[in-house]
């Protein structure tokens, strides 16, 4: 079950590839300055994940104007998220939580995705400039989108 609203977000340090480098990407980094979005996708290269960041791109200039930073999380790695990100487009922060500790930390890592293994639910969190959850969602299947109607409103409330 994800993590509950009002609880202090889980910090991690997780490793980013673009424009062929490996950077950690912290977010805590973000506190005191922005608030941030996490979308965690299941897989790379799948249809509804594709989807949901190349639409999240496509509209990041309304997040940006609600000061908030938009990484996605997947349990793939730094290299594979480059790859995808380069075919499909897409331009949010792609962090990689390989060994899957933040997805357990958020609660919303699934034992199974037919017969994967384990890999993060699809799940979006609203993380405040205090680090605070103030958004929280874990969608009824990995084929259901989280309510971003919700997360901008959200984050409205929160400038």
């Amino acid at each position: 079950m994800a993590i509950e609203v009002g609880t202090k977000a889980p910090d991690f340090t997780l490793k980013s590839k673009s424009s062929g480098d490996v950077a950690d990407v912290t977010l805590s980094s973000n506190f005191g300055s922005k608030n941030t979005v996490l979308l965690f996708v299941p897989l790379a290269f799948t249809g509804v994940c594709t989807g949901e960041l190349c639409d999240i791109t496509a509209g990041l200039g309304a997040y940006t104007d609600l000061n908030a930073d938009v990484i996605g999380i997947s349990v793939d790695s730094p290299f594979a998220q480059e790859a995808w990100a380069q075919k499909e487009g897409i331009g949010i922060t792609l962090v990689s939580d390989l060994n899957k500790s933040t997805a357990a930390d958020y609660g919303v890592l699934l034992d199974d995705l037919m017969g994967f293994g384990s890999v993060s639910a699809r799940a979006a969190f609203v993380i405040d400039k205090d680090g605070v959850v103030q958004y929280s969602e874990q969608t009824p299947t990995p084929k259901d989108l989280p309510n971003f109607d919700a997360i901008k409103e959200t984050l409205g409330k929160l400038q």
